[in-house]
This record gives structure tokens, sequence and C-alpha cells, in this order.
């Protein structure tokens, strides 16, 4: 590696983990945040999601817990990443034990949804480090299974995610019980106030660094909108994935129930689909990504759960079965696409009763979304809708709410491997 490379100030084992992934070139946070973080230096990042966040804090966190190196006490971890969904968590998870396989620095992620039994056994036997969601967490420490009178290196990742979610009170309640010496770092997408007081709150004289993606992701995306009556969504979307070669494609339900009638259609046309939603248990869910990741299933049918939580290579399209009730979830929408720089495509469906949210997208973004009329489901009434006819369905009939538990956030496209993409 070249001596200007940040990789370089890494330990050798380190090293060797990033170059045996095929990552010659940091990232721009990753150059940024390495050197301070390596100096021990609090962090505030601003940066949005594909950007290479999770290995820019992951190495450094596995050099300080080796160069450092502590017996791990029972219930009694030395660092803690704590993220707001369950699949974030397991991704983080991932991204230690892959940069991590040529140290000894033990680790073990914590969250609802599954038996606690495993967890606890884990915190029991001593681990260096815990990703956890806040749910889960404040659980066990309430039942005495995990104490956090030992962190040393306290990592916040997706804090505006956290505020979206209704997590900043349980943040606040896992930050009481930190040591007040300790090295901390806090990672969030958007700087909403609320998210920037906490942050001057849990952080000493940090070093700021603000990402700015250069393109921003929707213009890198070939975004269309499809005018199309409500029942023709179904047909419309087995037609766009037959005809245009969609083979891993992610499509947004605005519902639970939406989502398994998504996939009922899409398996009864031959085409293998998943659903993920906070009705699915965890095991479901993993599975069901798992066989996405692994090319099994050729569509992910999502609520918001996935819009900021899942990282797979290679997502080609996004399909918005349904428009989002806020424009800023279809912004995270389509960002499933066009990860590391890459181009991608998504595709929106729109009812007359979803004319409204359109409005508040286009008005979001700043532009106007292409319409492709070039289909023989094509609704006129649609697309001229005004007045009554666009006005959204009421929120009480639409489940999946902003700030409920099935909200989520991950990513690269394929090809291009030279720099650790949001691992």
């Amino acid at each position: 590696m070249k001596s200007n490379n940040v990789f370089a100030a890494l330990i050798e084992p380190l090293q060797r983990a990033v170059a045996e992934e095929g990552y010659t070139t940091p990232t721009p946070i990753q150059e940024q945040a390495i050197p301070h973080l390596l100096e021990g230096r609090d962090l505030l990042g601003c940066a949005q999601t594909g950007t290479g966040k999770t290995a820019a804090f992951t190495l450094p966190l596995l050099q300080e817990m080796t160069q450092n190196k502590k017996a791990a006490s029972g219930g009694r971890p030395r660092a803690l990443i704590l993220t707001p969904t369950r699949e974030l968590a397991a991704q983080i998870g991932d991204s230690i034990k892959t940069y991590g396989r040529h140290v000894r620095v033990s680790h073990t992620v914590i969250f609802g949804g599954v038996g606690q039994n495993p967890q606890v056994q884990a915190l029991n036997r001593g681990v260096d480090v815990v990703v956890a969601t806040p749910g889960r967490l404040i659980d066990l420490m309430d039942q005495g299974y995990v104490h956090l009178d030992r962190i040393e290196l306290f990592i916040l990742d997706e804090a505006d995610r956290m505020l979206d979610m209704g997590f900043i009170p349980a943040v606040r309640k896992v930050i009481a019980k930190l040591p007040k010496k300790r090295h901390s770092l806090f990672f969030s997408a958007t700087m909403p106030p609320v998210v920037e007081k906490l942050a001057v709150e849990m952080l000493r004289n940090p070093v700021k660094i603000t990402i700015d993606p250069g393109k921003p992701t929707v213009e890198r995306i070939d975004q269309k909108i499809m005018f199309v009556d409500k029942g023709h969504k179904n047909q419309l979307l087995i037609d766009l994935i037959d005809s245009h070669d969609m083979d891993k494609v992610i499509v947004f339900s605005r519902t639970k129930h939406g989502a398994n009638n998504v996939v009922k259609k899409l398996t009864a046309a031959g085409i293998s689909s998943a659903a993920i939603h906070g009705n699915k248990s965890q095991t479901a869910r993993t599975k069901a990504l798992a066989e996405f990741k692994a090319g099994k299933v050729r569509a992910l049918v999502a609520t918001d759960i996935a819009a900021r939580g899942i990282d797979v290579d290679g997502i080609t399209h996004v399909v918005n079965f349904d428009l989002p009730e806020e424009p800023e979830t279809y912004v995270h929408r389509i960002g499933r696409t066009a990860r590391a720089g890459l181009d991608g495509d998504a595709v929106s469906f729109c009812s007359a009763r979803e004319r409204e949210w359109l409005r508040q997208i286009e008005n979001l973004i700043r532009k106007e979304v292409p319409v492709d009329s070039d289909h023989k489901y094509h609704s006129e009434v649609a697309q001229r809708a005004t007045g009554s006819d666009a006005r959204p369905e009421p929120k009480g009939r639409q489940g999946n709410r902003r700030g409920g538990r099935s909200g989520g956030r991950s990513r690269q496209g394929g090809g291009n491997r030279r720099s650790p993409r949001r691992r």
C-alpha cells in the first residue's frame, strides 16, 4: 500500500484483512476519519449511507481493542456500537468478523425478535465488543446481564434514524450508564436539531467530518413514474420485472399486508420473491435477506424496515409499489441502488390517491420525475388527479408509519470493489 494511504496506518493483521477483501483505495470518510480515530479523537460524522462509514469506524475499533488488549469480563464489554435496526446490527457484526479475522477481538450482536439466551450466554463468557439495538440492550441491562461501566469506546450509528424510530429516550438512557471518560463516535446522515443537541452532549471536542457525496445519489438514478390504477399495480409489476430482466430488485410496499400480497402475486407468476417486514420473525427476515443476497430470491418485497437497513451487492432496480407518505423516505428507498458511485434504476407506481405524495417528493428532490406512459396500464386519471382525487388515504389505514418498529435503513452496487463500502 502507498504510504499516503490511511490503510497503511493500520496494524498488519487489519491491512491483511482489508487486502483480502480486495480493497486498496479508502473512501473519503475512511480517509478523513481513520487517522483521527487512531489518535483517539471523538468524532462527529455526517455522511450518507453507502459512503464506507462502517469500515471507517470498524477498522479503528479493532485496532484500539487489539493494541489496548484487556481480558474481557463477563457482562462488561469494552466497546458498544448502538444502531437502530436488527439488520444493520447484523451487518456491523459481519464487518467486525470480516476485518477482525486476524486479530483476537471478540464480539456479539444483540437485538430483539429472537430468544435472548444465546445473547446472554455470549455476554456471560465476556466479549470485547457489543453491537446492539436499543430495545434489547436495555432489556438485558434491566435484567442485570450487561453493564456498561467499563465501556472504553462508544459508537452511535444512524442517529437520525434513531430519532425517526422514537429511540432517542432509549439512547439517552444508555448514554447515562456509560463512563464519563471514553472515546465516542457519532454518525448521522442528517443533523436535525434534536440529533445535533445529542451530539453536543455526547462528544468532547470532536473532529467534525461532513462528506459531500458529490453528485447526489438521486441524480445517479434513472427515475421514472408510472401512473396506474391501484387494481393494476400487481400485473404492472409482474410485467415490469419480466420485461426488464430485473435480476435483483427491491419492491417497497407501504404496508405489511400489502407486502405479503405482492409476494403472493409474484410467486404465482413464477417470480421468486420474499417479504421482509416487522411482522416477520427475525429468523424469517434473516433467511429472506440471505436468499436475496445469494440470488435465490429475485425480488425482495419490503416495508420501510429496509429503507436504511439492508446492505446488498448489485441491487439493479428499486420499485416503489406504493409511494411513501414522507418524501424523505423516497430518497432512502431509491438509494438502495446506485451504490458506490454506480448508476441505478428506480420505478415508482402512482395511483390517483398518491398524486399528492408525488408532488411532495418532487418538491424535495427539486425536479419532476419523468413519466413513463409506455405501458398498457397507464392511467390518465391518476396522472391528472388533483384536489380530492389526490388526497392520500388516511394514515390510520396504512400501518408501518414513521416511528414504528418496522422502519429501517445498506448498498453497494456490484462491479467496483476497490473500497470498503458500507460493510
